[in-house]
């Protein structure tokens, strides 16, 4: 058996050939293959990573056939930056780079790195999640975003570039639930909406706090009322609990949300 090549069997018996090297007396693992002949390339392709200085995190691509793709980025930055990260980061001055994939590349501030050397990113219909103690968790989330936040109505990023997400790259324009901003001719209004069999508007307010309030107000209304829906109330945490309070007992709710909840009960 070759050099770093060690042979193993899966648990349905099926033979295995697992490739590894010590590097500066670290165990690098790059990965388990069908053959010998592919163990025996990806070291070799490994160590080159890590010996020749022309290869680097731009076009690593082009001298890897056998090593994956995020192992190839925890290598050179292991070499570069002296740092062994399992997920595939690379640490740039003052920043850090996450590669989603070979065509994706987010930016994140170097105040996440701790948390993305340790939880990898996933993609599911266009969103960004980690899996975090058996859940999944948006990535935007850690903005505050809500998880399903719609771009341009309820965040947007200040370069336009969707894979900056440096803390100062993200605009958040409405953490509520229920919640939109209107820009009327530059009069920016916040509107609340509910949703029972179709959406129904609650107002149209001057704050996006007020807004938020009146929100609340309606789920309280509809689950008082009877109404057995998942409604997900605002925490508004710019309100003391007596502004809270003064908003919440000026709020009318309108005709139109009794009317439709009367009609879902009857």
């Amino acid at each position: 058996m070759s050099y770093g090549i060690y042979k193993t069997a899966l648990k349905d018996g099926t033979t295995s050939f697992r490739a590894s090297f010590y590097h500066d007396s670290r165990h690098i693992a790059v990965g388990s293959y069908s053959d010998e002949k592919s163990a025996e390339t990806a070291v070799s392709e490994a160590e080159r990573l890590y010996s020749d200085r022309k290869i680097t995190i731009w076009n690593f691509r082009n001298f890897i056939t056998q090593v994956a793709f995020n192992k190839a980025v925890s290598i050179l930055n292991h070499r570069d930056n002296h740092v062994y990260i399992k997920t595939p980061i690379y640490l740039m001055q003052g920043y850090f780079i996450y590669f989603l994939d070979q065509k994706n590349i987010l930016k994140f501030d170097n105040d996440d790195l701790f948390y993305y050397s340790t939880h990898r990113i996933l993609t599911h219909g266009g969103h960004l999640y980690v899996n975090d103690y058996g859940s999944q968790y948006s990535v935007l989330s850690r903005y505050g975003i809500r998880s399903f936040g719609v771009k341009g109505i309820d965040y947007d990023f200040a370069n336009g570039d969707p894979c900056d997400l440096r803390y100062e790259n993200v605009i958040v324009i409405n953490p509520y639930n229920g919640v939109r901003q209107l820009d009327n001719s530059g009069m920016i209004r916040y509107e609340a909406k509910i949703h029972i069999n179709g959406y129904i508007r609650i107002g149209l307010y001057r704050s996006v706090n007020e807004a938020a309030v009146a929100y609340n107000k309606a789920v309280d209304y509809c689950l008082s009322h009877g109404l057995e829906k998942n409604f997900v109330k605002n925490y508004v945490v710019d309100l003391s609990v007596n502004q809270y309070q003064k908003l919440y007992k000026a709020t009318t709710l309108p005709d139109s949300l009794k009317t439709a909840v009367n009609a879902v009960n009857q």
